[in-house]
């Protein structure tokens, strides 16, 4: 089957509700609010944003289906080949930044792209993937994310997780400051599988676990008792987060250059933070812990 952009469009606008929904009921009090605008070419910008809820401090989940003439620099600067033909680009990015320091925060994107040209076939690809950033580290929460994305991997062959982990864990990485920005999980871009219909329904299968691989460890996390001292070092590590967005991440760069809503790119940031200079965990600590364990890449699908 030729690419069918709104066959995705449909998709994804609806996994955003079915997100929504998920989140809301494991907050319970939280309410996501939508600040749609439609878009030249009959595209659409639908962001949803919940903030200061009982459990999730902030949430951003935004679908955006964008029509133009010329696909943006971020865009073709790896595949300059496509430089000046019309696109499609449909995307539901999301992140979720937990109230409690034990809660993990999570990011997740699905999205694809047409890039057409008139008398030639459409060229298109699909990207996304989901992973987890703690900020205390506990095996059964990364052992449970990643198992559940292999399961999601695995009736597309068995080499599909193993490389699309190794790409996470290559692509979250901060290399000012040489450390992976959590625990990873499923990266990937570019791609394709056998054909249009098989890499639709593997963008349907990873989407689609997402929530059942995070919601499980937030509902563990979310009222575990914690203290001044661990929320301090929740928001000295969002700061990496904040580091990784404006340097590192190409969604972030691509929004930009895009020309999409400066306040719908910028709502994946924690709504709070802080940097302490030279910050150094003591010794034996769980904080120390999360260094020396969490941040290097390992087969969490296979511990020793």
């Amino acid at each position: 089957m030729s690419a069918q952009p709104q066959q995705v469009r449909n998709y994804l606008r609806e996994l955003q509700h079915t997100i929504c929904d998920a989140l809301e009921a494991a907050d319970g009090s939280g309410k996501f609010i939508e600040d749609r605008i439609d878009t030249a070419g009959g595209g659409v910008s639908a962001p949803r944003v919940l903030e200061e809820g009982t459990h999730i401090e902030r949430s951003g989940v935004n679908f955006t289906h964008s029509v133009g003439t010329e696909l943006p620099a971020a865009a073709t600067a790896r595949r300059p080949e496509l430089a000046g033909r019309g696109f499609q680009a449909i995307s539901l990015s999301l992140i979720v930044h937990p109230r409690n320091p034990y809660a993990p925060t999570t990011h997740a994107n699905f999205r694809c792209f047409v890039a057409t040209k008139e008398g030639e076939k459409p060229v298109w690809w699909m990207g996304g993937g989901y992973d987890l950033t703690p900020y205390y580290g506990f095996d059964e929460d990364a052992v449970h994310f990643h198992q559940t994305a292999k399961n999601a991997c695995e009736p597309f062959g068995a080499a599909v997780y193993p490389r699309l982990k190794e790409r996470c864990d290559e692509y979250f990485f901060l290399p000012h400051r040489g450390e992976a920005r959590g625990v990873g999980g499923v990266f990937f871009d570019d791609f394709q599988l056998s054909g249009w219909d098989t890499t639709v329904a593997f963008l349907r299968s990873i989407s689609a676990s997402f929530i059942p691989a995070y919601l499980p460890i937030l509902e563990r996390r979310k009222n575990q008792e914690y203290g001044e001292k661990e929320r301090d070092f929740q928001l000295y590590r969002r700061g990496r987060y904040v580091e990784f967005n404006l340097l590192q991440d190409r969604g972030t760069k691509y929004g930009i250059e895009s020309g999409r809503r400066i306040e719908a790119v910028m709502c994946s940031m924690p709504p709070l933070v802080r940097w302490t200079y030279n910050h150094q965990p003591e010794p034996g600590s769980p904080e120390a812990v999360l260094y020396e364990r969490y941040l290097h890449p390992q087969d969490w699908t296979n511990l020793p």
